[in-house]
């Protein structure tokens, strides 16, 4: 394997790229994607935020974002249009709010079709601990709305024992749904079975190449499957032990900028591991 068989890099982007509650990646990591791009290769985000909330992570540039898996691969971007998108099913987000209903510091959010979170459980200070952005944004809704949805999420206050808690809770009572860890007082929803890794493998139908032509970065629980999928993938050194275990090579930190010296690497043509 060289430098040369890479097509796609794509990275999950909090705790990976960018440190939990910064605004924005750093400037030398947008160099190292354009460097990428510059290179024939594409490059952009595996995020468990929806797509409407990933270009503000890189200045708005959305180079960046043409090629991109939101809300865990639901959706699914490439030359900046949307060639697939998921919903969950309404049943089961009911399922979900009658389980967590009366639960102390947990509540949920519902995004609409524009990217604006809807508080449907919960108090706005228990979102604030674990999403500051998405309880500023937040409006007031009651129940499940209508429309099709793509992506909720479950809060919870208080940690990372509290988080475990309630996803046992729902794992336990929701079978129709899968769900996993993002990052302390946050639980993702996807359909059973769906996942980053499936928003890879239509990513790599839809340019017709290989896994193994493919490198996948990630540091937590929603990016399992993606690193247990493509053979080249990598977790930070700030990654859970999970995520360690699930990928096939690890660099340094994300406070550090670990992935843009991968990036640079193989802009540079250079293999990025031993």
């Amino acid at each position: 394997m060289t430098s040369h068989d890479i097509k796609l890099v794509l990275s999950d982007i909090d705790g990976t790229i960018l440190p939990y509650k910064q605004p924005m990646v750093s400037e030398r990591m947008r160099k190292a994607m354009h460097a990428c791009l510059d290179a024939g290769i594409r490059v952009g985000p595996a995020s468990g935020r929806g797509i409407s909330h990933v270009a503000p992570a890189f200045g708005g540039d959305q180079a960046l974002v043409a090629t991109a898996l939101g809300t865990n691969g639901m959706q699914v971007h490439l030359d900046g249009k949307l060639i697939h998108e998921e919903h969950l099913p309404h049943e089961a987000l009911e399922h979900v709010l009658s389980v967590i209903d009366g639960k102390a510091g947990v509540g949920a959010i519902i995004f609409d079709p524009q990217g604006i979170p809807l508080l449907v459980q919960g108090t706005r200070e228990d979102l604030a601990e674990s999403f500051p952005v998405y309880a500023r944004q937040a409006v007031d809704f009651v129940g499940v709305p209508d429309y099709p949805i793509v992506k909720m999420n479950v809060f919870i206050a208080g940690g990372m024992e509290p988080t475990r808690a309630a996803f046992d809770l729902v794992v336990n009572e929701v079978p129709e749904l899968d769900f996993n860890i993002p990052m302390a007082g946050f639980l993702n929803l996807t359909p059973v079975g769906y996942s980053k890794a499936t928003g890879v493998d239509i990513l790599c139908d839809a340019l017709g190449i290989t896994l193994d032509q493919v490198i996948t970065c990630g540091d937590s629980g929603n990016d399992l499957e993606m690193l247990e999928h493509v053979p080249n993938s990598v977790a930070v050194a700030n990654a859970t032990d999970e995520a360690k275990a699930a990928a096939r090579w690890l660099v340094g930190p994300c406070e550090e900028d670990a992935i843009a010296e991968v990036l640079d690497a193989l802009a540079a043509g250079r293999w990025p591991f031993e």
